[in-house]
């Protein structure tokens, strides 16, 4: 359970966050930097598509690995939008909404499931795509130049976080309208 494939690429992902941020001390030029910790991000991020992949190929899901994932997840984007508030790449308030909506979705989730309840807040769609849009912004943030000498990955980035932004209290909300219902049930 702890130490089957899926669930090593999932701790490989919370071990990558002080390694990413550790390049941006590095004594290296700031395109190095920046290209070391997005290649480091998105080879970290396709991991959990990879262990997901592998945990049901392998026949290895757990429920500890099920914890797990979302942790390593979640961890891997906050650390990442941290460096780049610290970089002046994102604003603080982009990244308080974001981190703030983990925090709050999560702990939601584990009231859910604790009252039984845990269908009503289930990943939906509104949901992946927010996660999809904001692991797409933050390599191009953390890129920070003109890719393949024609993208502006700062613009690119910085449009899609703003979007993922949205996303993030949109689905927010859409969680929160879901479990209300129970939350009013159990307040009685």
């Amino acid at each position: 359970m702890f130490l089957t494939l899926p669930t090593l690429l999932t701790w490989a992902r919370i071990v990558a966050i002080p390694l990413i941020v550790g390049v941006f001390y590095l004594p290296l030029d700031a395109a190095t930097r920046n290209l070391i910790a997005t290649v480091m991000f998105v080879v970290f991020a396709l991991t959990d598509w990879l262990d997901g992949w592998l945990a049901r190929k392998l026949n290895q899901t757990s429920s500890f690995g099920a914890f797990l994932d979302p942790v390593a997840d979640k961890f891997l984007v906050c650390a990442s939008l941290l460096i780049l508030v610290k970089l002046d790449r994102v604003d603080a308030l982009v990244a308080l909404v974001i981190i703030g909506r983990e925090i709050a979705i999560s702990s939601l989730r584990e009231w859910m499931a604790q009252i039984g309840a845990s269908r009503s807040v289930a990943v939906h769609m509104l949901g992946k795509l927010k996660t999809a849009t904001q692991m797409t912004a933050i390599p191009f943030l953390l890129y920070d130049g003109a890719l393949f000498g024609l993208v502006d990955t700062r613009l690119w980035g910085t449009a899609l976080i703003l979007v993922a932004t949205v996303l993030t209290i949109w689905s927010m909300v859409y969680y929160l309208q879901r479990a209300l219902p129970e939350i009013r049930a159990k307040a009685k």
